[in-house]
């Protein structure tokens, strides 16, 4: 099964790979959320939705139904 962004933990770093462009809004399209580009989650609501990312330096928040259409490849941390 390939990791999404709602799989990811606070800190983790990824490459978004690729998603279904019907499922996901236009509005994160346009903000950057295109495969190749780099997220980061930042936050995590208390009741686990939202998610917030740093995408490409934009920030912004997407629903963890979202983030689980959102396929993405983790960069190892070499700390």
């Amino acid at each position: 099964m390939q990791p999404t962004i709602a799989s990811l933990k606070k800190g983790d770093k990824a490459i978004i790979k690729g998603f279904d462009v019907e499922s996901i809004p236009l509005k994160l399209l346009e903000m950057g959320c295109l495969p190749g580009n780099e997220v980061e989650l930042l936050q995590i609501a208390p009741f686990g939705d939202p998610l917030y990312l740093n995408v490409n330096g934009s920030h912004l928040a997407i629903r963890l139904e979202t983030a689980r259409e959102i396929e993405v490849d983790l960069i190892k941390n070499n700390s």
